[in-house]
């Protein structure tokens, strides 16, 4: 399991270290925001569209052969700005870097799952979803060490180095795990598992964690300095959102799996944890902030090892990378569409409404997630 860690550490701490440095580099590589907002964009373009793609090779040749050569791409990737250091090399990187995390990213999801037992699935993605949030955390604090210390170029030689490690580290000690026999499926077959609630309801609830998330790493540092607080106090604020998510996750998978909560009871309290977060944002000051942060980290917490192993348990094993990549497209379209939302009405409005509408929202789908449990109880008694 560990070498799966390392993976989910790494697609993380290479999204958030390089994101929130690029534009530290003004002088030739990142020459305008718009430059920087297509780099930004690159990556997450990427991911969207490719991820339910590698989750179904990884089903069909098996997980751990897509996980190798993603991780392997995504050295290759990082090495070729180390190497090349031009800002045409940059955005084949940047491009490369994204295509190969869609790889890796949606085979470890499949191979934590094929791994543990279904009795132990809360555990294995609480545990795999902290190591992710560590690398979310230290990624903009490592990442902008190393910018300082020798700009871009240092940054993706780690990177390439990280990802090749880790990639031997997977050869070495991640079993082989073959592919299962598959019954031929129709594009009917899957738009119908797809829309089932099964995947939809802890998909969903794991978009607006998503959503909650990126508008919190983003907005509360905007929401700090209308305050007139310093990098320092926003920065602190942001840590503490994600240290939260680190600590809350594995605590959620073992109460999970030891019966103390259950799937839609703690999607549910995750997704009013976040609308909470989003509501105490719309107060003035650090103290607003601070509960922000805190609230949010926890939901999102909360939502992420439960969602991944509800979607494990109601999918049949040989489908696990098909599943896992179109979950991870559901986040990926969380993690876009919170910030578009916010930011469009905070330009209608102010940034106080932007974070009220998401909080709406996110309350209004908790209580729906809520409403469809009770009302799956009532028929199966």
């Amino acid at each position: 399991m560990w070498p799966l860690y390392a993976a989910g550490f790494t697609t993380a701490f290479g999204a958030h270290g390089i994101a929130a440095n690029l534009g530290a580099d003004t002088d030739d590589a990142v020459t305008s925001l718009l430059v920087l907002g297509g780099l930004l964009a690159l990556y997450d373009g990427a991911e969207v569209l490719l991820k339910p793609l590698f989750g179904t090779i990884a089903d069909r040749v098996g997980a751990r052969p897509v996980l190798l050569g993603g991780l392997v791409a995504f050295a290759v990737a990082s090495a070729l700005y180390a190497l090349a250091d031009s800002p045409g090399w940059l955005w084949a990187a940047r491009l490369g870097q994204g295509a190969a995390a869609s790889a890796f990213s949606p085979a470890a999801s499949a191979l934590v799952a094929r791994l543990n037992p279904a009795a132990k699935h809360g555990r294995a993605f609480g545990s795999y979803g902290f190591y992710k949030s560590i690398g979310y955390t230290l990624g903009p604090l490592l990442g902008g060490v190393l910018v300082w210390a020798g700009g871009l170029r240092l940054l993706f030689t780690v990177l390439a180095v990280l990802g090749a490690a880790v990639a031997l580290w997977a050869l070495v000690a991640v079993p082989v795990v073959p592919p299962l026999p598959r019954a031929r499926q129709t594009v009917v077959d899957l738009a119908r598992r797809l829309a089932d609630p099964a995947f939809l309801v802890p998909t969903a609830a794991l978009a607006g964690a998503t959503a909650a998330l990126s508008v919190g790493v983003g907005f509360l540092p905007v929401s700090g300095a209308v305050a007139g607080l310093g990098t320092v106090a926003t920065g602190a604020a942001v840590s503490v959102l994600a240290a939260c998510a680190a600590v809350v996750q594995p605590r959620a998978g073992r109460a999970l799996d030891a019966g103390r909560i259950t799937t839609r009871g703690g999607l549910t309290a995750g997704l009013l944890l976040a609308a909470a977060g989003l509501a105490c944002a719309m107060l003035p000051g650090l103290t607003g902030i601070l509960l922000a942060a805190a609230l949010v980290g926890a939901g999102t917490g909360l939502i992420t090892p439960l969602g991944f192993a509800a979607l494990a348990a109601s999918t049949p094993q040989e489908r696990l990378g098909q599943t896992m990549g179109a979950a991870e497209l559901g986040r990926e379209l969380g993690d876009a569409g919170g910030p578009l939302l916010v930011a469009g009405v905070a330009a209608a409005a102010t940034l106080t409404y932007g974070y009220g509408v998401l909080a709406v929202l996110l309350m209004a789908l908790g209580l729906g997630v809520r409403r469809r449990a009770r009302a799956q109880r009532t028929a199966t008694s």
